[in-house]
């Protein structure tokens, strides 16, 4: 480890209260070791577990997915013990299962998790090596995601969290936390590994890199997931970084290399990397019989076992007799085949029980507000009379003002939202009137943006990030899909509510592109667990936003720039509590002839249309998709029998065909004619305007398509 000096300007704000205690019983830690039996003991759980299912469950298909930690438990463990702060937290990966044991998961719950039952991590409903673990004793462990690299950018949020938590909650208890992100070496290829590279030393958060490097990434080396297959070595220059190196199988080493690394990050000098070198004694998987590999290397891995280190080196240190090792070992191998009895014992998850958690049903046990009962109860549902009237940008600007101002857990961050005020103009003045902690810009990195979120929402804040555009947020996609899932996944331990902004469509000054203006919102209809706001108006949008910003779920907020400064989008401001519930549509005229649904500014251009056609219309401003007013739409429909959805997506996959699909299945029967669609065509948004008005839908096409359905009976 490289000696830095203390970053001073980094203490300011501390409680030196808090942290004298805290740093001291650290320290005692770092200074005396830990409890070398119990490691031992955690190993031998850990290598047991692994035997028992390659030699027996899997084999016999009780186990569906078996990935061993076969070489990885010393090191992981030795971290594990260490995470002794009450807000140290980790995100994991698939082979982190040793990591789990050291921080307070059982032999039975690891069991009950790989033959999926319930009483398991996820109550039978994820992979048996995806984990997540409320604090017990040790670490809280984040949920873990299945795709590699996910883990990095949610430890940067909560690392950032534990500064927000600290010095502008003034909550000392979060001083000397530390975030850790664990990963293989092959992870280290992933963006998600260099946006939070980027954002710790940028910001030299207390946040701990973790690296197990066993060589290969499945069946493909090291030195294809980086130069040389050295990720230090390559690191050596990167500033704000300490870097170390060490063997995961020597148990002196290890301690010694994570120590120091602990030490470093726990001391405010900023973020460390430490590489610890450990074997992989099993193939990738139980189907892998390692082929790839040569005789000599499976030879040369064998005799770096930790295991056979960690004995020898208990033994010749005097820490234990041959006698002890010999009892803990049969302890172990008791423990294991109780655990397996009453794991085998439990529950299947009721068949029933598929589709609860997607979204609110109970407090989490850690994530969002309410476990901290800090949230801001609903406001009214009735919008102020007489207010001032106000554009749909400014309308937002209000509302996240008004909300920030009494909820100080809320961060706003994006590309360019802070001196800036957005390139939209949606945030002007909040940093100057809130402070650069709670509204700051961000590195240009989608991935970054998204996964901070998810790790401060963990933390029990509320963040609120702006992505540009629409098409921007597709760089944050694995993101997005895996965040959606939090709370069911963990079947409603963790959850992680945050209001995504996403301005959406063609503006009024920069009409349109293949990059800037799509909407393409029926994209995150399909991801599990979000809310979709999408407005036609400024009253809708500040009451949308604040029913958001108060609620217990993931939203995306859409902003369509074709509103943000239109007359067609100018209301009242409706008041600083007023919230609009989710899953209620607006009716913006009656008529008896057809029922046409739409939502942002295809709202504007059925409202001509209607207009035209006095009393034919009963059109309907959805304002959310997810949920959507089934109801009052299936209603009209009965009573006119004939029915158009219009949106500015594409046809293909658009959300029209979700509504038509339910109206044929539900109100069949009283249909006049068969139900249609106005969409954008199957194509990118061209930056030619006669291109453009071609592909988005005009107020032209919605009336011919009407006086259509009118002119059309079974």
């Amino acid at each position: 480890m490289r000696d830095r000096p203390a970053a001073d300007e980094r203490d300011e704000g501390k409680s030196a209260a808090y942290r004298v205690p805290v740093m001291e019983a650290l320290s005692r830690l770092a200074k005396e070791g830990p409890s070398w039996l119990e490691v031992a003991r955690l190993a031998f759980l850990s290598r047991q577990l692994d035997q028992l299912e390659i030699e027996r469950l899997t084999p016999a298909g009780q186990v569906q997915l078996q990935l061993s930690s076969s070489g990885h438990e010393l090191a992981q463990i030795l971290l594990g013990v260490s995470l002794e702060h009450p807000h140290d937290a980790a995100t994991i990966y698939y082979r982190s299962r040793p990591f789990l044991l050291a921080s307070g998961l059982t032999a039975k719950e690891a069991l009950a998790a790989s033959l999926a039952r319930c009483g398991s991590p996820s109550e039978g409903r994820d992979v048996g090596v995806v984990f997540n673990l409320p604090r017990r004793q040790r670490a809280t462990v984040l949920p873990a995601s299945g795709n590699v690299g996910l883990q990095f950018t949610p430890a940067v949020g909560w690392a950032q969290a534990i500064e927000y938590h600290r010095d502008v909650l003034k909550q000392p208890d979060w001083d000397g936390a530390v975030a850790v992100a664990m990963g293989g070496e092959g992870s280290t290829a992933t963006p998600g590994f260099w946006a939070a590279l980027n954002i710790a030393t940028t910001l030299r958060l207390p946040l701990l890199f973790v690296i197990e490097d066993n060589g290969f990434a499945i069946s493909t080396p090291a030195n294809l997931q980086t130069p040389e297959g050295n990720i230090v070595a390559n690191l050596e220059s990167f500033a704000n970084l300490e870097i170390a190196d060490a063997s995961g199988s020597d148990p002196a080493a290890a301690w010694r290399g994570i120590n120091d690394a602990l030490g470093h990050v726990r001391g405010g000098h900023g973020p460390c990397l430490v590489r610890l070198r450990v074997p992989r004694l099993t193939g990738h998987a139980f189907r892998d019989k390692q082929l790839y590999k040569s005789s000599s290397l499976l030879a040369e891995e064998a005799a770096r076992d930790p295991l056979f280190f960690l004995k020898d080196y208990l033994l010749s240190a005097d820490i234990v007799t041959p006698q002890v090792l010999n009892d803990l070992a049969r302890d172990v191998e008791r423990e294991v085949e109780a655990a397996l009895t009453a794991a085998s014992a439990l529950a299947e998850p009721a068949a029933e029980s598929a589709r609860r958690h997607v979204f609110f049903e109970e407090a989490p046990l850690q994530g969002g507000l309410r476990p901290q009962n800090v949230q801001l109860p609903p406001g009214k549902q009735m919008p102020n009379a007489g207010g001032e009237p106000v554009d749909l940008r400014e309308a937002v600007r209000r509302t996240l003002l008004a909300e920030m101002e009494q909820n100080d857990r809320i961060l706003l961050f994006g590309e360019d939202v802070a001196r800036m005020g957005g390139i939209h103009g949606m945030t002007r003045d909040l940093q100057r009137k809130l402070g650069e902690a709670r509204v700051f810009d961000t590195s240009l990195s989608e991935e970054g943006i998204i996964g901070r979120a998810v790790g401060m929402a963990l933390s029990g804040l509320l963040p609120v990030p702006e992505l540009q555009f629409r098409k921007y947020a597709d760089a944050a996609h694995e993101q997005l899909a895996d965040l959606g899932t939090i709370r069911w996944r963990t079947a409603g331990r963790f959850a992680a509510p945050l209001v995504v902004r996403i301005p959406a469509g063609c503006g009024k000054h920069h009409q349109g592109d293949p990059w800037h203006a799509m909407t393409a919102e029926a994209v995150y209809a399909h991801l599990v667990g979000w809310k979709i706001a999408f407005p036609s108006n400024a009253e809708d949008a500040a009451g949308l936003l604040r029913t958001a910003l108060r609620g217990d779920d993931p939203t995306f907020f859409f902003e369509h720039r074709g509103l943000l400064v239109e007359d067609e989008a100018v209301r009242p401001y409706p008041g600083d509590e007023y919230c609009l519930p989710f899953g209620v549509a607006a009716t913006r005229s009656r008529g008896d002839a057809v029922t046409v649904v739409s939502w942002g500014q295809m709202v504007h251009r059925c409202a001509e249309v209607a207009e035209a056609l006095p009393d034919k219309i009963t059109l309907f401003d959805l304002r959310t998709l997810i949920p959507w007013d089934r109801a009052a739409v299936l209603e009209s429909v009965r009573q006119t029998g004939r029915l158009l959805v219009v949106h500015e997506d594409t046809a293909t996959g658009g959300f029209a065909g979700e509504i038509i699909a339910t109206v044929v299945a539900e109100a069949f029967a009283e249909l006049k004619a068969p139900p249609e669609r106005v969409a954008a065509l199957d194509c990118p948004i061209p930056y030619n305007a006669q291109l453009r008005d071609r592909v988005i839908p005009g107020s032209e096409q919605i009336r011919a398509t009407v006086e259509q359905l009118l002119a059309t009976s079974y």
